[in-house]
This record gives C-alpha cells, structure tokens and sequence, in this order.
C-alpha cells in the first residue's frame, strides 16, 4: 500500500514514450498555482508526506513517482541507457503536468528529482517558472570534479553503474541490509516512518525496481553527460530563477560549491546550506516548507 497524504487523490497518467507507454503515479492536491515535487533515490513520492500537505494550502501539488520507482513503470533499460536518461523521464512528468492543465509550472526537486528537473527545465524552459533543488550540483560537475573523498562516501555512484546484473544481483541478496547501510549514514534511519520505509524497503525489493535505479545511475554517467556536454558547449543557460539549498551535514556541502556550480549553468541562482544532512525533506519539514513558500509564494 503506497503512502497517501491526506486530502490528495492518488491517480495515474500514461504516456506514449520511446520505451513504450509509461504509466506515473502521482498524488494530487490544494489549490493555487502548480507545484510538480519529484523525490530522490531510492525513494518514492512518499518523501514529501511532511510538506505536501501544508503545501497544498497555497498550491496545487502534484507529487509523482519518477519512471522506475515506487509505482511508475519499470520498462527494461535498453543497452544505451537511454530508458533511464533524465530526458526521457523528464519528458514523463512535463506530459503529466501537460494533461492537468498546467502548462506553466513551479518545480522542486531532491536529489534525483533534482536533476530530473534540471534536465525539464533545460529542455521545457517555457513550462518551468522557477526552480528549486535539494542536495545536489549538477551531474556533469560532480563527476568531472571527482576526488577520493566524493568517492568514498557517494561509492554507489560507481557501484551501480558497473554492468547489469552485478549490482542488481548484490543488492537482491539483502535489499534491506543494502537499504540500512545506504540511508542511515548521518541521520539515521530513524527519520522515515514505519510506511515511508516500508515503501522505500519495497522498492529495492523489487528485482524490476533495484533494476531500473540502477540504470538511472548508468544513464547519469552515459547519456546524460553527453545531453549535459552538449548543453554547455551551445552555451544553453537556464533562465528562470534557481534556488539550491544543500545539507551542511551532506558530502554535497563538503566536496562541492553548488551556488558555483549551479551558476555555471543558470543565469539567477540563489540559496544556502540548511541543517541537515542529504534527506532535507524528511530531516528538517519545516526549514523546508519556510523556503519554498518564500521562493515560490
């Protein structure tokens, strides 16, 4: 049973893709102008139980499961990775807002959803108003400014990455042993609930999941960069405002220099660390909500 948030409907749109029909599971609820929130790995739209909610008093709030987690589809990655590349999954949460109407958005993304949106943002500059992301640089930039210490402590980058079915095969043995280790480095595992967990936990259970998580990391290191390169080399800069807010308990706040980073790609940057670590949503709700109705109200 996914985690519901009350008053929001649970709904599904399907998309005709490149890989096939995809089907994203979305929440839905509020009134005001469109806010599209998109989670992180190895999580689920259930990230956003703590703000969603309070959101919904001033927008409407659209939280959607990204393709390959939680309860979206999961089509096989094909051999370039491309299934999994931000542009693909970001064209799946640009149709959805497109069939609620909503064809000028806000937009705040965690981690993954962070560049998921970074990537929607890039190629659907007219639908996006402002942006917000949560504890990540761009993609291109981390890789490319790679230390030993970035290494050590985000080895999962280079862990997933490595051929099907090597980390699909290791995590299966004992997702949720995979799961404890993974999430629990600074602020233990403490802070998802009972249900957020048990969702999370589903997910890496999931043979076609821990798949498709997987390839987003292959994507990210493959089709993105390359998607990535081609943007900075046409001298492609997003326009409308930037806000990155980062934990400065996080690797991000320690091995890189997001407002920085983020500047090399975007025109109007704001933001600042906060006190938390990688999980901002989960850790610090109200921080979190205090800065989004700033920025977007």
């Amino acid at each position: 049973m996914s985690v519901s948030f009350p008053g929001f409907e649970a709904k599904t749109f399907s998309t005709d893709s490149e890989d096939g029909s995809i089907d994203i599971s979305y929440l839905i609820g509020g009134n005001g102008p469109p806010l599209l929130l998109l989670h992180g790995f190895p999580q689920t739209k259930a990230i956003w139980s703590q703000v969603a909610p309070e959101l919904a008093r001033n927008f409407t709030v659209v939280a959607a499961d990204l393709r390959g987690y939680g309860a979206s589809s999961k089509p096989h990655g094909k051999i370039d990775h491309s299934t999994y590349s931000k542009r693909s999954m970001a064209a799946d949460q640009h149709a959805l807002m497109k069939s609620l109407g909503f064809n000028q958005f806000f937009l705040l993304g965690h981690d993954r959803g962070g560049r998921v949106s970074h990537r929607l943002a890039m190629d659907f500059p007219e639908s996006v108003l402002r942006l917000m992301v949560l504890d990540v640089s761009p993609t291109l930039t981390m890789y490319e400014n790679t230390t030993m210490q970035f290494a050590k402590g985000y080895w999962h980058w280079f862990f997933l990455i490595q051929p099907e079915p090597v980390p699909e095969t290791l995590i299966g043995a004992n997702p949720e042993f995979w799961l404890k280790n993974h999430m629990g480095r600074h602020a233990g595992t403490g802070i998802f609930s009972p249900d957020r967990w048990s969702e999370y936990l589903a997910g890496a259970s999931n043979p076609e999941g821990m798949h498709a998580m997987c390839e987003d990391y292959r994507a990210a290191a493959t089709t993105d960069l390359i998607h990535d390169r081609s943007d900075r080399a046409a001298g492609k800069m997003l326009k409308m405002p930037l806000k990155v807010l980062w934990g400065e308990h996080g690797l991000v706040n320690q091995c890189f220099k997001p407002l920085e980073d983020w500047g090399a790609v975007a025109r109007d940057v704001s933001g600042k660390s906060v006190p938390s670590g990688h999980y901002i949503p989960e850790e610090i709700p109200d921080v979190l909500l205090a800065e989004v109705r700033k920025f977007f109200g």
